[in-house]
């Protein structure tokens, strides 16, 4: 028995997550990119990780025409961009320093606000209810010395690790 939207989405809203900015260029060169928290690591033997893509996304075309894309973990400085990347803004890159990737078919890479870039070729797509499923290849990685900025339940925080752990 399917539990339902609602119930599913309090489920899933009840822990916190990473969020990213998957990106992807268009072949008229155009930059598009959405606010995820559905990215997971695959398999560390072939560096391969999962996104999942709505079928309504602006997206969808971009990654489906050139075959790659990054996704871009956000560091805590990127609440702002991740709202406005989450939204139907038609310019989301207005605000926002970026390169093209030069192993990801030109996808945006957003340098100064991620905490991990990930620069990835479509491996596998896999067609699920609503959504579209790529596994990608990781074909190039950067990391930065940043805090991570994490989602639950409609709201924003940030990592605050535990140095001390109870013995009761």
């Amino acid at each position: 028995m399917d539990v339902g939207s609602v119930r599913f989405s309090e489920l899933f809203g009840s822990f916190p997550t990473s969020i990213a900015i998957v990106t992807a260029m268009d072949g008229a060169g155009e930059p598009y990119g959405f606010t995820s928290n559905a990215v997971c690591s695959v398999s560390a033997a072939t560096s391969t990780l999962l996104v999942s893509v709505g079928k309504g996304s602006r997206t969808l075309p971009a990654i489906v025409s050139s075959q790659a894309f990054a996704v871009n973990f956000l560091s805590s400085s990127a609440r702002d961009a991740s709202q406005v990347f989450a939204s139907k803004a038609t310019d989301k890159f207005a605000h926002v320093e970026w390169r093209p990737s030069a192993v990801a078919g030109g996808a945006p890479l957003l340098t100064e606000i991620a905490l991990g870039i990930a620069e990835c070729r479509v491996e596998n797509a896999i067609e699920v209810s609503d959504h579209w499923l790529f596994v990608g290849r990781v074909e190039g990685a950067e990391t930065f010395h940043r805090e991570p900025l994490l989602y639950r339940r409609g709201d924003y925080g940030v990592w605050s690790p535990l140095n001390e752990f109870s013995t009761a």
